[in-house]
């Protein structure tokens, strides 16, 4: 499949420098990382609000800008929805009047038969006349994206839509959003810093840092073979920790962490592998390490690899889980401060092991849970 977004942009402001390189094909590609790296100066360049010092931009084979040729089309003319970030609806406009906004070059009964018509589908037909200050969160969102695609837009930009929501609204709206973006089929771009919104609503996920792109790639991929360090931390991977290789085979390595030995299965990811002697980092996801019983039979080697002893030092409570912060029983310094693992367990299970009155714990990771991350 071809990509129908092809972006290479080169722009610098005070103080910061954008250069990025990636495309997309099919479906919602997100600008996902921190605040201030880039990603709504992207979305800016895409839209034409700002003109790029160098790079080009094509949308199914339509090049919007080229800095090589001199190609820049208006904003005007580029077919682009921009869903800005607090949804910037007219406030002095009814949900009728900003769902036409973009369609003031149509006659006025065209522009009324596409209003009514995307007033339907979004399910507002009922608060045509209504204003901004009369609505809801949900309703206000569904009002900006109906706005945008009522232009019928080549590209549609939505810069972190759901960012003014509380917890459980973002919850719903999300999967709306989801739903709309699949039904209508139009290539999209959106932003957002939180990983949750990224991993539901994109099919391709750009990693941006400090103005760079650090890996892009299908969703998926992104989540579980981050290709570095940097790219794991800036996913939020917890329990990153390093060590150093013992034995290199053609199914797995050994690994000395914290005076331990580990086994790991072979990573999957192109590139250089790691020889004898070097140093790696590598994570563990807090649910794959687990608690053995201690009423229970000697763990089996069938069962249980990579067995490790430690004391939790800390619990914290998130409601449904329990994320335990254990150190090691091996003394040293602990990998993360003062302890080494964090380990996330179901509300139910930290009640049967009765976890505040055992602090001292076995615990078992299986070989295809070490992660280990390129050089």
């Amino acid at each position: 499949m071809s990509d129908r977004l092809e972006v290479s942009l080169r722009h610098a402001v005070p103080g910061f420098s954008l250069d990025v390189h990636w495309t997309a094909a099919e479906g919602v590609a997100v600008l996902f990382g921190p605040s201030g790296s880039g990603k709504t100066l992207t979305l800016q360049c895409l839209a034409g609000l700002v003109r790029p010092e160098g790079g080009r931009i094509v949308v199914d084979g339509r090049v919007l800008f080229d800095a090589g040729i001199g190609a820049d089309v208006p904003p005007q003319r580029r077919r682009v929805g921009y869903v800005f970030q607090g949804y910037a609806l007219f406030p002095h406009l009814t949900v009728a009047e900003n769902l036409t906004f973009g369609l003031r070059h149509l006659s006025r009964s065209e522009r009324t038969r596409r209003g009514a018509q995307m007033a339907e589908r979004l399910g507002l037909t009922a608060l045509e006349a209504r204003y901004p200050r009369e609505l809801s969160g949900g309703q206000k969102q569904r009002v900006a994206l109906g706005r945008a695609l009522a232009t019928e837009p080549a590209l549609l930009l939505l810069d972190e839509p759901l960012s003014a929501l509380d917890a459980p609204l973002r919850r719903t709206l999300r999967d709306e959003l989801r739903a709309a973006l699949a039904e209508w089929r139009i290539p999209a771009v959106l932003v957002t810093h939180d990983l949750t919104e990224a991993y539901h609503l994109g099919d391709h996920i750009i990693i941006y840092e400090r103005g760079r792109v650090h890996q892009a790639g299908p969703r998926r991929e992104l989540l579980w073979h981050p290709t570095s360090e940097s790219v794991a931390r800036i996913l939020g991977v917890r329990n990153i920790v390093r060590g150093t290789v013992l034995e290199a085979t053609p199914e797995g390595f050994r690994l000395r962490w914290r005076g331990q030995v580990l086994e790991s299965l072979r990573p999957p990811h192109a590139g250089a592998l790691p020889r004898l002697g070097d140093e790696v980092a590598f994570f563990i996801r807090p649910e794959d390490p687990r608690l053995i019983r201690k009423d229970g039979p000697p763990p089996d080697p069938a069962h249980h690899t990579n067995i490790l002893s430690g004391s939790v030092i800390r619990e914290v409570d998130f409601g449904a889980t329990w994320t335990l912060q254990v150190r090691l029983d091996e003394p040293g310094t602990a990998s993360q401060g003062d302890y080494d693992l964090e380990i996330e367990i179901p509300r139910f299970v930290h009640e049967i092991l009765q976890i505040p009155e055992h602090r001292h714990w076995q615990f078992s990771i299986h070989r295809g849970s070490i992660h280990l991350l390129p050089g």
